[in-house]
C-alpha cells in the first residue's frame, strides 16, 4: 500500500457525516481533534476513510469500546464552548449566582 492511501474503495460521504457526528457527541470539534484520542492517521484526521475504516470506527464509538486504551465513555474534553462558560460564571456577581441556584433547587449560604 502506498504512502497515504487507504486500504479499500472511499467511505461514502453519508458514512463520513455519521462518524463526524459521532466524533463531535464525544466533545470533538472534528477529525482532527480527535485524531491522537481516538489515534487516527493524518489521512483519517483530514475525513478520508476507507469503507472499512469508518464501518469500524462507527461500530467501536456505537457500542462504546474502547478506542486506543480510552474509553469512550470517558468525559469529553473541554470544548471552547465550556471555556466561555467558565468565563462567564467568573464574571457573575456572587449574589446572582446564588439567587440562580436557589432558583433551581440548590441550598445556598454565604461562606464562613
Amino acid at each position: 500500500m502506498s504512502f497515504g492511501k487507504s486500504s479499500g474503495p472511499p467511505a461514502s460521504a453519508k458514512q463520513v457525516q455519521y462518524l463526524l457526528a459521532l466524533i463531535q457527541k464525544q466533545g470533538h470539534a472534528d477529525f482532527r481533534d480527535a485524531r491522537h484520542p481516538l489515534g487516527l492517521t493524518q489521512r483519517q484526521a483530514a475525513g478520508k476513510f476507507s469503507i472499512g475504516e469508518a464501518s469500524a470506527l462507527i461500530d467501536t464509538l456505537v457500542n462504546g469500546e474502547s478506542v486506543n486504551g480510552e474509553p469512550s465513555d470517558a468525559p469529553p474534553a473541554p470544548s471552547r464552548l465550556d471555556d466561555q462558560r467558565v468565563e462567564i460564571v467568573r464574571g457573575l456577581p456572587a449574589e446572582v449566582m446564588a439567587d440562580e441556584l436557589a432558583r433551581r433547587g440548590w441550598d445556598v449560604s454565604p461562606p464562613d
